[in-house]
């Protein structure tokens, strides 16, 4: 509302003069709210630098050890700082020792399972996928999925569609 009026009487006999000018503005906000991109994704924003992830999975490193999901911009300059001040090799977010083994990896992974965390449970429907155990990713998926996270949905929807991992 850009202009105010003393009556709805007066608002009325005004009308006339500014019903075109008021359309015009109408279909603009309309279109603003439309085609405004939006200021974050499903992914959220990277923990670090505050900035939405990227849609390309790519662009993104997930640390085993809290199960951030990184940007690589902020993984490359903790990359930088670590090489030029001689530090140990450490998480970007929580600072915890990176893993030297996969082994390592793999009991991290399964700590954040433990502690119910859907982004680590996803991690494991990837791997059992890749291995054709599809019965243990249809249930880490299902548990991801009842904790709310968006990728858990998906991996479900291709279950179902393939028939893996699921009656039929």
């Amino acid at each position: 509302k850009s202009v105010r009026y003393c009556s709805i009487k007066c608002q009325k006999e005004h009308r006339p003069q500014h019903k075109r000018a008021c359309k015009k503005r109408a279909a603009e906000l309309h279109d603003e709210i439309l085609f405004k991109q939006p200021e974050s994704s499903n992914l959220g924003d990277c923990p670090i630098c505050c900035l939405p992830m990227s849609l390309d999975e790519k662009k993104s490193t997930m640390m085993t050890c809290c199960s951030k999901k990184i940007c690589d911009g902020c993984v490359y300059s903790y990359e930088v700082r670590i090489f030029e001040q001689k530090l140990e090799r450490t998480c970007p977010f929580c600072r915890q020792l990176k893993p030297k083994t996969k082994d390592e990896v793999e009991m991290n992974v399964m700590k954040r399972v433990k502690a119910n965390d859907p982004v680590a449970m996803v991690q494991m429907v990837i791997r059992h996928n890749k291995t054709g155990d599809y019965g243990d990713a249809f249930r880490y998926a299902n548990k991801a999925a009842e904790l709310g996270h968006v990728g858990a949905h998906y991996h479900l929807s291709c279950f179902y569609r393939e028939g893996e991992g699921v009656e039929k």
